[in-house]
């Protein structure tokens, strides 16, 4: 399956739920605000909303610092 992930296209095994996407990239849901194909996901969908082929996903995870 491919997805687009913040505009660069790159490849998965399907099924893939938007919380496993964020572990494959070293996430914690804490930290990251997920738009799913211009929709934002809320935190407690991401278990159970399911990533289809050609799918567009942008991940912004927080860093914190001061």
């Amino acid at each position: 399956m491919k997805l687009m992930i913040n505009g660069e296209e790159k490849s998965y095994s399907a099924p893939l739920t938007v919380m496993g996407l964020v572990g494959k990239h070293g996430l914690k849901k804490e930290g990251v605000a997920v738009e799913l194909n211009k929709k934002i996901v809320k935190k407690v969908d991401y278990e159970n909303t399911l990533l289809k082929d050609g799918d567009k996903v942008e991940l912004v995870h927080f860093v914190g610092g001061g």
